[in-house]
């Protein structure tokens, strides 16, 4: 890798101030690393040159790619963080040295283990551009691993599935999260690995690509004659996805049939309902199998039109169509926000609910172990949607109740909670919320307290750290409560006189 190649691919998108930028950081890391080599043999700067790489592949603003240039200066070389600060300023030090630290996570002793997760959650909560250096980092080290001992391959690929990989989902990059699991699966299962290669390439590749080559061919004419602009691509899915189903579903190689996808990339929104309309024409779709994730993206900001359909002799065939500005976000999730690929600017990223997740977390953890359980729970459990009466989205992690949806909406909404309309349809208070469930939560305005029972089901944190906060009795009302605890401890609501209901969302 030489830092022309880094240049002509950050040139397709950067101003040349910008471009001055990342040679001027290239020449620094030059000097700073000159004579270290990785044990690989190699001059220890390719390692910097292929993250930068990554992260202008990306689309990455220069500050970003300049402190993937620098990112290892201040631990492996004489020169100090002060040294980048005072020639690159304070933006740049501050996301190289939020990456030395990271650098420091090690997977080993689980008290070490869970300050480091803690550290890469709220430097990424803080500037999310540090994560991005981290992966291009991280995916890097795992092109190299060969060469290291195998029990330090094996700590390596380890953490990278139980780290960075659910990071990388959470953000949507799917383009370096199947490339980190590929190359962890390699390393932790090489039996399984070189056995299901040598199957996927020779037998299904080569059987499914006449396949799609004819269906390709008779969806393109039909689209040519709508004057649908298109792109057409097959996309057969990384061999770790089809082990983990393998193992999910206790099936041998030869019985899993959704090995590939076909991608259809048309200009605008509105051609792609136009396109999901000309395939459900041309084949018997199968309804079960259709999402719409344009008209309700994923936590991430994912968005496709997904849906499968029964192809010629009968094949389950799954098409994704997107427009080339999803296809992007699709690639590279939140970090497409920062970049300044073909708009010229940087685009405000939409609203995360997790980062806000993490910085509630921190703030009502008692200690490290219940900030990662409470993340675990929140943040890296599957996420569903569900919708108020106006429409609005609100993201939970599977499993959560009426009562989830309730705090989420708001702390008030949640403590007066008395009923729940889903689907215009009476529900119970503890019941499981599904994705796309419309959720009316009826109040009572007289109702102060929320019920203590309800802690025994509800799955959030912010909705568990509200009822505990309103159960906790305060020192004044430890003293109003030597005359009646009543005045400090709510009564259940059962014991509370009857009030008239009153509907709220």
């Amino acid at each position: 890798m030489t830092i022309n190649q880094v240049i002509a691919q950050a040139r397709n998108y950067l101003s040349e101030n910008d471009i001055a930028l990342i040679k001027s950081a290239y020449n620094f890391a030059a000097q700073a690393h000159r004579g270290q080599k990785r044990i690989t043999g190699e001059p220890y700067l390719e390692h910097p040159l292929q993250t930068a790489f990554i992260l202008a592949q990306m689309g990455l603003d220069a500050k970003t790619i300049a402190a993937g240039l620098l990112h290892d200066v201040p631990e492996d070389t004489k020169y100090k963080l002060a040294d980048i600060k005072k020639i690159f300023g304070e933006d740049i030090a501050f996301l190289v040295d939020s990456v030395t630290k990271l650098s420091n996570l090690e997977y080993h002793g689980q008290i070490r283990y869970r300050e480091g997760l803690k550290k890469m959650f709220l430097a990424m909560a803080k500037d999310i551009r540090v994560i991005f250096i981290k992966f291009a980092d991280r995916l890097h080290n795992l092109r190299t691993l060969e060469y290291l001992p195998d029990i330090k391959r094996q700590s390596i690929a380890n953490e990278t599935l139980d780290i960075y990989v659910p990071i990388a989902d959470l953000l949507g990059i799917w383009h370096l999260k199947w490339q980190m699991e590929d190359l962890c699966f390699k390393y932790l299962h090489p039996a399984e690995y070189q056995e299901l290669s040598q199957k996927y390439q020779i037998d299904k590749k080569l059987e499914l690509n006449q396949y799609i080559k004819r269906m390709t061919k008779e969806l393109g004419q039909a689209l040519d004659k709508l004057n649908i602009p298109h792109e057409i691509n097959g996309r057969f899915k990384h061999l770790y996805s089809i082990w983990q189903k393998m193992q999910d579903k206790n099936r041998k190689f030869n019985e899993i049939y959704d090995v590939f996808a076909l991608r259809v990339i048309v200009p605008d929104i509105d051609s792609c309902y136009r396109t999901l309309g000309v395939i459900h024409n041309l084949w018997r779709p199968n309804m079960s199998r259709f999402k719409d994730y344009i008209a309700l993206p994923k936590p991430n900001g994912y968005q496709s039109l997904h849906t499968t359909v029964f192809g010629p002799e009968g094949k389950a065939t799954e098409f994704q169509i997107r427009t080339p500005e999803i296809h992007e976000r699709a690639q590279y999730g939140m970090a497409a926000y920062w970049s300044y690929k073909k708009y010229g600017s940087k685009r405000p990223a939409p609203h995360v609910g997790w980062i806000q997740e993490i910085l509630n977390a921190q703030k009502n953890s008692p200690d490290t172990k219940t900030f990662i359980q409470q993340l675990r729970l929140d943040i890296f459990n599957d996420r569903l949607f569900v919708l108020s009466p106006k429409g609005d989205v609100y993201e939970l992690p599977t499993g959560s109740t009426p009562i989830d949806f309730a705090y989420a909406v708001h702390t008030d909404i949640g403590n007066k909670a008395k009923g729940v309309l889903i689907n215009n349809k009476i529900g119970q208070l503890d019941e499981l919320l599904h994705n796309n469930d419309i959720v009316e939560i009826i109040i009572d305005k007289q109702q102060t307290a929320p019920d203590p029972a309800w802690l025994k089901f509800v799955k959030t944190t912010k909705a568990k750290n509200s009822i505990r906060q309103y159960l906790k009795p305060s020192p004044v009302n430890r003293l109003l409560s030597l005359a009646n605890p009543q005045h400090w401890w709510p009564q259940h609501p059962s014991q509370k006189p009857s009030a008239k209901k009153n509907k709220d969302h």
